[in-house]
């Protein structure tokens, strides 16, 4: 379907102006000129461009058949594919193929996704290696994630929302509900305190201690443990556990990701998903990614 660079042009073209060509320049919808190595010009103001221009493809020195070959495999696979496994599979260099996953896991972020609305479950988990010692708990010196899930009626859960946070006080556990979760929903979280100005906030907060419950917690709250088995088999088995705390949260958008289309009954169209985000996401250098990038 894509044999060469000008057919991955042509669909990202496509994609990018569905209604025509839009000059980035002056904003004209003119006809686009075009000229060698897939350069456009526009035709009211003469600004030259091309469709990579301004995306997560700018100035890429990797041809867009990888790129469109690296986008199925990342989004047709159901498990993913780890940075040493995309290389193998591309026959590319290690860090070209970590490059552009990256790339792809900021693309993944929808800057307008819609907040969660209905029933939904909040908790937080640890994620991080075997450490002996130490504390355990809330105050050990894992990472913390906090998850929040759709719980349907009368069974199945929906979207899923998860972020890293700096620690589980209420001063990181309250905005993530606010940002995350519509007004006048339900809210369903555990006894821990730092939660109890949820109701504050203008949510129905429904609580549950389950150390007096007397029912295990992914029978009390069984929408975000579950979510919480599948992200933690997901990192240790797609990538071996080695995600470290810098860019757990691109992990984290990319489990995301893959888990709000499991039901998706073509890949194709969630592969088609990926790319229009690919051309609506602004340019990501090397040094944005490399320590982490800034969420």
């Amino acid at each position: 379907m894509f044999p060469d660079a000008n057919s991955c042009a042509t669909y990202l073209q496509r994609l990018r102006w569905p209604n025509g060509f839009i000059c980035p320049a002056c904003g004209a919808r003119a006809v686009a000129w075009h000229k060698t190595r897939g350069r456009l010009v526009c035709s009211a103001c003469r600004h030259d461009t091309s469709v990579t221009a301004g995306t997560i493809l700018d100035k890429t020195r990797t041809t867009l058949t990888t790129w469109f070959e690296a986008a199925w495999h990342v989004s047709t696979a159901k498990n993913g594919m780890s940075a040493k496994t995309l290389e193998r599979t591309l026959g590319t260099g290690y860090r070209v193929a970590w490059a552009m996953l990256q790339r792809f896991r900021v693309a993944m972020v929808r800057a307008e996704r819609d907040r969660l609305t209905g029933d939904i479950e909040v908790d937080e988990t640890l994620i991080g290696g075997v450490k002996r010692g130490g504390k355990r708990g809330r105050g050990s010196a894992k990472c913390v994630a906090v998850i929040a899930v759709e719980v349907l009626q009368p069974k199945g859960f929906g979207r899923v929302r998860i972020r890293e946070i700096p620690d589980a006080s209420s001063a990181s556990l309250v905005p993530f509900v606010c940002d995350v979760v519509t007004p006048g929903s339900r809210v369903h979280t555990d006894g821990w305190q730092a939660y109890n100005n949820l109701s504050k906030h203008g949510y129905e907060h429904r609580t549950t201690v389950l150390s007096s419950s007397g029912d295990p917690a992914h029978v009390s709250m069984p929408g975000v443990h579950r979510v919480v088995s599948l992200l933690k088999r997901w990192i240790l088995g797609t990538h071996q556990g080695a995600v470290t705390p810098a860019h757990l949260q691109s992990y984290l958008e990319e489990f995301t990701f893959r888990f709000n289309r499991r039901t998706s009954r073509s890949r194709g169209l969630v592969f088609r998903r990926l790319l229009e985000q690919v051309v609506v996401t602004g340019p990501v250098t090397d040094a944005d990614l490399t320590d982490g990038y800034d969420w």
